[in-house]
């Protein structure tokens, strides 16, 4: 995996490269590719694990974890690309490149400036003994690059079937070792997939057409390759590529925004192939269960990311109703509406487990994140709102009257308060007001309880905050 943060594309190809494995009672290595030195990012690496763990697919060998393969940073296993490019230069399938990087690109300029696709022109690939000594003596690190020479063989994708990409024909020699002593992506893939005994290598799409080109390095090499399966491409919904610089495709702005790892694992995997059938609410034993190579198709996988919120909404439902899972939503939720109102809540009462437990039991369903439950929609089953008379007597004159109605119907030790009693109360107090609608007594009690002339049933408010709350608030509008 290159070392850039964590994105949703990332996440993917990593997922169904831990679902093969455990499907098959593999390794799922990570191997970090840091060789591009100009390219890495601060932080990166440990991100990835981070994230890994997060989305509950945490790798069996890595460089957090060790494995009997490593090291697992690219970086670390110089020795191993320097051995490979010494056998790869002994046996003529290499050779040393001195073109300087202001040639290199003279030529690509030239080549996109006649409309055509840039390639090296092998020019050093027919220098003589005597002239390598002669420039070697000049400059004693120069590139190695590969001599693509012969047929490419032909080999079965996993998912594309039969390819075969002959890249000696449209490409100039790769460089495989850099004049910096670390190698490029296709040598070092070669090296350690060969030294890690990696049997299956599940990679993105983009990385097909230089299968090719690593499947002669095994081939010059001497090594028996791995099987190939490459995923089609994780797309926008409308066909463009999910950018980096979208920002929001990170895996910690998922995580920062109150998004559960099975939901984002669930709509990746819904949006691309692979599986039984399309359904919602799947969890990462029920994916294993139900994968099958053979089922990816070659199309590119289009997510819509405006679905996620249903998807987090059912991961998050199936969450409340395990116990376990549910007492650390409550421990959550306590936290977040401490950051969210702190010094603003007038009673602590508030953030009392049996409280907090039975909000997330009513409001389950109607919520997509935890965090929804302290926007300033909710904001009334923390904090008091601040009513004035004025504002339900333009609902209802009979503000008086109805109030203390309510106050009947909460009097009396151990009242049970359902929602059904309640709904059934409310309506029998409506219809003895003459010349008051239904809807407008249910107006004026939202608006008495939350601040608010929306929101959730009048009678799941009252469930919620509970018989003493709404005596408190009722009693404050008649004191008003």
């Amino acid at each position: 995996m290159r070392t850039g943060f964590l994105h949703l594309g990332g996440l993917r190809t990593a997922l169904y490269n831990y679902i093969f494995a455990k499907k098959h009672g593999g390794s799922f290595i990570l191997r970090l590719e840091d060789t591009d030195q100009t390219r890495l990012v601060p932080g990166a690496a440990e991100n990835i694990e981070d994230m890994l763990e997060w989305a509950g697919i945490p790798p069996d060998e890595s460089p957090r974890r060790g494995g009997p393969a490593g090291p697992y940073l690219q970086s670390q296993r110089l020795a191993l690309y320097a051995q490979a490019t010494e056998a790869l230069l002994k046996s003529g399938a290499a050779y040393p490149c001195f073109c300087s990087p202001q040639r290199l690109e003279l030529l690509k300029r030239e080549a996109l400036r006649n409309h055509q696709t840039p390639r090296y022109d092998n020019r050093c690939r027919t220098l003589s003994q005597a002239q390598v000594a002669q420039k070697l003596a000049k400059d004693p690190t120069p590139a190695i690059r590969f001599r693509l020479e012969g047929e490419a063989p032909a080999f079965q994708d996993l998912v594309y079937g039969w390819n075969r990409h002959e890249v000696a024909s449209v490409e100039g020699d790769p460089v495989i070792l850099k004049s910096d002593g670390f190698p490029t992506y296709h040598l070092a893939c070669v090296v350690d997939d060969h030294h890690m005994g990696v049997s299956h290598v599940l990679r993105g799409s983009e990385w097909l057409v230089s299968t090719s080109k690593h499947l002669l390095l095994y081939q010059a090499l001497g090594w028996q390759p791995p099987r190939f399966a490459h995923l089609p491409l994780l797309l926008n919904k409308d066909g463009s590529k999910l950018s980096k610089r979208q920002g929001d495709i990170f895996l910690e702005h998922f995580a920062a925004t109150g998004f559960l790892p099975d939901a984002l694992l669930d709509i990746i995997t819904n949006c691309g192939s692979g599986f039984a059938e399309n359904q919602m609410g799947r969890t990462l034993p029920e994916l294993i269960a139900q994968f099958n190579l053979a089922r990816i198709t070659c199309h590119s996988a289009l997510l819509d990311l405006e679905k996620l919120p249903e998807f987090n909404r059912l991961h998050l439902r199936r969450l409340v109703s395990d116990e376990t899972e549910r007492r650390q939503l409550v421990g959550k939720l306590q936290a977040l509406v401490e950051e969210a109102f702190g010094s603003q809540l007038q009673d602590r009462h508030v953030l009392d487990p049996a409280y907090v437990e039975r909000i997330v039991l009513l409001r389950q369903g109607h919520i997509s994140r935890l965090q929804d439950l302290v926007s300033p929609a909710h904001s009334y089953l923390w904090t008091r709102p601040a009513v004035g008379r004025a504002q339900l007597g333009a609902i209802s004159e009979k503000v008086e009257v109805i109030a203390k109605r309510v106050l009947g119907l909460l009097e009396g030790p151990g009242t049970n308060l359902t929602q059904d009693v309640l709904n059934r109360e409310l309506k029998k107090l409506s219809e003895g007001l003459e010349g008051t609608k239904h809807s407008h007594v249910m107006k004026l009690l939202r608006m008495a309880l939350s601040g608010q002339l929306q929101g959730p049933p009048v009678a799941e408010m009252m469930v919620s905050l509970g018989p003493e709350e709404v005596r408190e608030r009722i009693q404050k509008v008649l004191a008003t």
